[in-house]
């Protein structure tokens, strides 16, 4: 993979060794835009949340970043007091770092919960951090983010709008505690995703919301919310573009390379999954409306009977039935038809033989399947990815602390 492919004009990033984790490997990262950017940002909603969350949506209310700066290996959550100033002191060491302002700096962390931050490190090595900035620096940013991961999680694109070419590239880190359900401006899953595009604030936000919203926010591996997500997009407009409108025909194709980039992030998440061996889509269609398809879509995936069934390839559609009955949305399972690919082992709510169970069985060979719900009540339909529950995940999560 050619670090060149992820350059975008104005921003240069870091990744470096500050001996936060037991592991010798990168776990301090470093995002700069050499010019004044706007910026629009997701984090978690669950209640716990790590003091990095509480320091970046204050500093990101004004639509404005210059500097990331991301740790891995703590997440400094569950950290009282001192935490939310370990968080600021990080800000305050970028920005001295940077020559910029503190509240233009973000900070983001992940791995252990509740273990204070080795602050004498960290603090020590953000210098050096921000000395090892370079344009080609994204992949290394990239491996510096990583917990339990497999290897990186990148994406990138380019597009014009009125004549000007802009780039957009995009880096995650996630593969458990993966259910994220994100707000913006108020998302463990990182995501850090930089365009030379000029965007203005408010289209930028617009398109980031909707953005997260159909990708971040449609992904599982274990159904637990991590107290640590956020997501990050950030433009400092040196493309020179004119601007545009989030309708507009130049505001329709920048989003569409947007959402592509974070659903490239997103499935990559799930295909890295712990001990993940399967990418899932759930797709749920057929139902009254919206909610209630995204209801079952959710409990389809998140059920630990129906991930087991897809690690032991097994087409076992009655827990998806059973799942989809126990969501809290309107069914008539009497006239349920379920799919494993383009094969039905199910219609109105009865199987369709044991040939079609070995034809699914096929199916669900592959590294990645749809599963198909109907309901035949009426339009409502919603997609979510999911990964399969395996011995491995046990194997890993039994024993992350010692």
């Amino acid at each position: 993979m050619s670090k060149n492919n992820f350059l975008v004009p104005g921003f240069r990033f870091a990744g470096i060794k500050a001996g936060i984790k037991k592991a010798d490997k990168p776990d301090l990262a470093l995002i700069y835009s050499e010019v004044p950017s706007v910026a629009a940002a997701a984090f978690t909603t669950n209640l716990t949340q790590a003091a990095p969350v509480t320091v970046s949506m204050k500093n990101i209310a004004s639509g404005t970043c210059r500097a990331v700066v991301v740790n891995s290996g703590n997440a400094n959550a569950c950290t009282g007091p001192r935490g939310l100033k370990d968080a600021v002191a990080m800000t305050r060491a970028v920005a001295k770092a940077l020559k910029v302002s503190e509240r233009q700096v973000l900070v983001c962390s992940t791995g252990k919960i509740g273990v204070p931050m080795p602050m004498g490190k960290i603090l020590s090595k953000i210098p050096a951090a921000a000395k090892a900035l370079s344009p080609d620096g994204l992949l290394d940013a990239a491996e510096a983010i990583l917990t339990t991961d497999n290897g990186i999680k990148v994406a990138r694109a380019s597009g014009k709008i009125s004549g000007k070419t802009y780039a957009i590239a995009g880096f995650a880190k996630g593969a458990g505690m993966i259910a994220p359900e994100m707000k913006v401006g108020h998302a463990t899953m990182l995501a850090y995703v930089l365009t030379d595009a000029l965007v203005s604030k408010d289209v930028l936000t617009a398109l980031f919301k909707k953005s997260v919203a159909d990708t971040f926010n449609r992904v599982t591996v274990d159904g637990d919310m991590s107290t640590n997500d956020t997501a990050v997009v950030i433009a400092n407009g040196l493309a020179g573009n004119r601007p545009f409108k989030a309708a507009s025909a130049a505001g329709r194709k920048f989003a569409a390379n947007l959402n592509a980039i974070m659903d490239s992030l997103a499935r990559q998440m799930v295909m890295d999954g712990e001990g993940a061996t399967k990418c899932v889509a759930i797709e749920v269609k057929g139902m009254k409306n919206e909610a209630d398809a995204k209801k079952i879509a959710f409990t389809v995936a998140n059920s630990p009977l129906v991930k087991t069934s897809f690690f032991g390839q097994d087409p076992n559609w009655g827990r998806i039935l059973g799942a989809a009955g126990r969501a809290g949305a309107t069914l008539k399972p009497d006239k349920v038809d379920i799919f494993y690919g383009k094969v039905c082992v199910a219609r109105k709510g009865r199987s369709t033989g044991e040939a079609a169970d070995r034809k699914a069985k096929g199916v669900m060979k592959h590294p990645a399947f749809t599963v198909t719900v109907d309901g035949h009540l009426g339009r409502g339909a919603f997609r979510v990815y999911s990964s399969d529950l395996t011995l491995e995940y046990v194997k890993i999560n039994s024993c992350y602390r010692t």
